[in-house]
């Protein structure tokens, strides 16, 4: 595949699907009681085994090969980051960054965020900042439960509190994910366009330089500071 020859996720869906808002209606009615997988207790135990109690908390949510994670851990450097994903290969792939040059303010961690996120609620955890950039959209009308808005597991994310910052290149993704958080705290959550100077991570860096029109979502999950759009969305180049 040739660099910078990306395309936008292909999809029959061009808007909100009409299911979106019963599912999260549902999932915010209904507690999600899924057991937790041993293993995921274990990792949430191993991302917590070095920090201070002190140090305020960024979640990566599936922060892939880590690049991320690395990025947020130097800018953010009074901060406990934790990056976490559910592939062990990709985490191992965080080239090129030695082991010797990596902040020491982070862990990387293999884990399902499904089980991950409830854990941090269980624990009282309060983040804050947490990123979920660029989740895989399951672009196909009938994945909409795969999408992390419509799953189960939504509402707990909200409850973690912080500034929640969403990336994707496909419009009708970051819609949606505002629709759903709009849902779960009651109040409008706009989305945004934006460039990526300095991209976070390798598919920014991608879609950024395939020429892409790039989304977010940021909204400050404990002050009322949702960007409400005039428009349809908010433009910030």
């Amino acid at each position: 595949m040739s660099y910078a020859n990306s395309r936008i996720p292909a999809s029959a869906q061009s808007g909100i699907h009409e299911q979106l808002v019963r599912r999260v209606e549902r999932h915010l009615a209904e507690p999600f009681r899924k057991p937790y997988a041993d293993y995921n207790r274990a990792a949430f135990a191993a991302s917590l085994e070095r920090w201070d109690q002190r140090a305020p908390l960024i979640l990566d949510a599936g922060c892939g090969v880590g690049h991320s994670t690395i990025q947020l851990a130097r800018s953010f450097p009074d901060h406990w980051v934790i990056g976490v994903d559910q592939s062990q290969d990709r985490l191992e792939r965080r080239k090129p960054y030695p082991e010797a040059l990596l902040p020491k303010n982070m862990v990387f961690v293999r884990a399902d965020l499904v089980d991950y996120w409830r854990l941090c609620c269980d624990a009282g955890l309060k983040l804050a900042r947490h990123y979920i950039l660029y989740p895989n959209p399951w672009p196909k009308i009938g994945h909409l439960a795969r999408r992390w808005h419509a799953h189960p597991v939504f509402p707990f994310i909200p409850r973690l509190g912080g500034v929640l910052e969403c990336r994707t290149n496909w419009r009708v993704y970051i819609e949606e994910f505002a629709c759903a958080l709009s849902l779960a705290t009651g109040r409008e959550t706009g989305w945004e366009t934006f460039e990526a100077p300095v991209p976070l991570t390798p598919f920014e860096r991608k879609y950024r330089d395939s020429g892409q029109p790039l989304y977010r979502l940021v909204c400050d999950l404990d002050e009322d500071a949702c960007a409400t759009p005039r428009d349809g969305s908010l433009s910030r180049t």
